[in-house]
């Protein structure tokens, strides 16, 4: 896989490109600052890019600008967003344009490397990866219109909103996948959205919800 890093600090930049390159993937671009981040992505075109939110010279939202300029650019451009915190607004705004083929991962998380290269590779073959606490807060936000849904309900939906399977779902909740999927039903049902229990759109009609 091709994948363009941007990255201003250099031990975290080099570490990621180690650790890719490690796993077979090709670095085609390390930019540091923000103002050359949408030209490489344009020139390279890679099957995916990790991108920091905040670069210089500004250090407020040069990459996430960028992702969403790439993006409208070349559709369906798989990115994964790196942030140290939870930033609403900006999960928000990335999300936007729709969920398809996007991630936004808290940067502790890069640590923990077999959680980090399953977001990856979900986003890069057009799947959605949001950390747990973006989802939460997410889902904060609009806790009157979840107000509906029972605690197991809200579970269900946040494991969907990250990306999981009923498969995976079930077994982080310890529960049957027929349960997982009467849960699903239950939940559409309430936020009055469409019923879908395939695949990846049920994922971004959460997400739409959730950001609408």
């Amino acid at each position: 896989m091709r994948i363009v890093i941007a990255e201003d600090n250099a031990l975290l930049r080099e570490g990621l490109s180690l650790l890719l390159s490690s796993e077979g993937h090709e670095i085609v671009a390390a930019p540091d600052n923000g103002p050359d981040v949408l030209p490489a992505l344009l020139e390279h075109r890679p099957d995916a890019a990790v991108l920091d939110v905040r670069l210089p010279p500004g250090f407020r939202d040069e990459g996430l600008r960028a992702a969403i300029a790439a993006r409208g650019e070349l559709p369906g451009l798989p990115i994964l967003v790196l942030s140290q915190y939870v930033e609403e607004t900006y999960a928000a705004e990335l999300l936007a344009g729709g969920a398809e083929g996007v991630g936004y991962l808290l940067k502790d998380r890069v640590s923990r490397v077999d959680q980090f290269l399953d977001a990856l590779h979900r986003v890069a073959a057009g799947g959605t990866a949001l950390d747990p606490e973006v989802v939460s807060q997410l889902m904060t936000a609009r806790s009157d219109p979840l107000a509906a849904l029972t605690p197991r309900e809200r579970e269900v939906l946040s494991l969907m909103a990250q990306g999981l399977d009923n498969a995976t779902i079930a077994a982080t909740l310890v529960i049957t996948e027929r349960s997982v999927s009467k849960h699903i039903g239950s939940i559409f049902a309430k936020l009055g959205l469409p019923p879908s229990d395939s695949g990846h759109r049920r994922v971004l009609a959460v997400l739409a919800y959730l950001n609408s």
